[in-house]
């Protein structure tokens, strides 16, 4: 009996920290991996729905994965041009504030801080982007060589983005069943409650992917929209950039319009589009508060955002890339285990026996 009960508590932790052992090695190869489940969990209910309506899970499939790739291209072809543009406006506005630190800002701090007359840092990062900001093409063909440098590099990087479509469309093709497995093979005196927690994960995990990555892009395109009526010559990539950045709560605010108020400073002379810019970011932020993020998100991720910064650089710091992409799905699958540990704490007769002795402690 007592080798029953020690087998069953530790093999799941041998089993977790082999799993997390196992990761850490392979991370380098898993990227196009963790990528095409994260495109095939996403599309896995839109494809239920064409199920349900008596399409073969194949053509169903086929119907998803054809939409969303199409829609892929679309927007690619469409906002890669513009990109291209709106990085070299980033890389001419950036030479811009370089020349301005070094005839300016320095000069003056310089005289009021008594420091010395160069600055090396600051003149090679001005040359470095005068290398590169003659045109949109020259920015292209400069990541391009950087890129092809290495043949290795290269043909490392194709193969992974070849990867992607195929993971995903066969991962889509197979969930259920692959879900369906996954159920069978959990020991029968943990399959009740383990369904019970991958099912409350399974909504917080839904409502991540699908509820905060609708409320990015609709962000994105209210500051791209906003900045664009207000004259900023940059708005697209700060737009988008500010978007991105609000998958940790009240960082796409504080990073878009500390970027959009620098750039409007350089771009005009009149402090009147400064105005424009906050309003922008105002509206965006009460759009965020009072609609999107209850609407869409709700409070079923329940992340605080320090608990959200952590997850990114924590899985940044021990996976790369990797561990960047599942940071937030793996903090709340986390979150969730963590509440359901606190419960069982609470109903354990440790906890019973702490408070007993507390109220002896202050009967005495």
């Amino acid at each position: 009996r007592e080798m029953t009960i020690n087998s069953r508590t530790w093999l799941p932790v041998i089993l977790l920290l082999a799993s997390l052992l196992l990761l850490k090695l392979l991370a380098p190869i898993l990227m196009p991996f963790a990528v095409g489940a994260v495109l095939a969990y996403m599309g896995d209910p839109l494809a239920d729905r064409l199920e349900a309506r008596g399409h073969s899970r194949t053509v169903a499939v086929v119907v998803v994965f054809c939409s969303l790739s199409l829609f892929a291209l679309i927007l690619t072809a469409i906002a890669l041009p513009l990109l291209l543009d709106q990085f070299q406006l980033l890389l001419m506005r950036l030479f811009s504030i370089m020349d301005w630190l070094q005839t300016t800002a320095l000069p003056v701090l310089r005289e009021s801080l008594d420091l010395p007359a160069e600055s090396p840092a600051v003149e090679t990062a001005k040359q470095a982007l005068s290398g590169h900001w003659g045109s949109a093409g020259n920015v292209l063909l400069y990541l391009w060589q950087r890129v092809s440098s290495s043949s290795l590099v290269l043909v490392a990087w194709i193969g992974n983005l070849t990867l992607i479509p195929v993971v995903a469309f066969y991962l889509l093709r197979d969930w259920d069943v692959l879900m369906a497995s996954i159920r069978r093979l959990l020991p029968r005196h943990m399959e009740q409650k383990t369904s019970e927690v991958a099912a409350e994960c399974d909504e917080i995990l839904g409502a991540f992917a699908r509820g905060q990555l609708l409320v990015m892009a609709a962000l994105a395109v209210v500051y791209t929209i906003g900045l664009w009526v207000v004259g900023l010559d940059m708005a697209l990539v700060i737009g988008l950039g500010a978007g991105l950045a609000s998958i940790v709560p009240y960082l796409g605010f504080i990073v878009g319009i500390a970027a959009a108020g620098l750039a409007a400073y350089f771009q005009f002379d009149s402090i009147g589009p400064l105005f424009g810019v906050a309003v922008v970011f105002g509206i965006g932020q009460l759009l965020e508060s009072l609609w999107l993020t209850p609407t869409l998100v709700g409070e079923k991720i329940g992340l605080h955002p320090v608990a959200v910064i952590f997850a990114l650089l924590a899985g940044g710091q021990l996976f790369g890339f990797l561990g960047v992409l599942i940071a937030l799905p793996v903090a709340a699958v986390v979150k969730v285990m963590l509440s359901h540990a606190n419960e069982f704490y609470l109903r354990s007769e440790f906890y019973g026996a702490a408070g007993e002795i507390e109220v002896e402690v202050e009967q005495e």
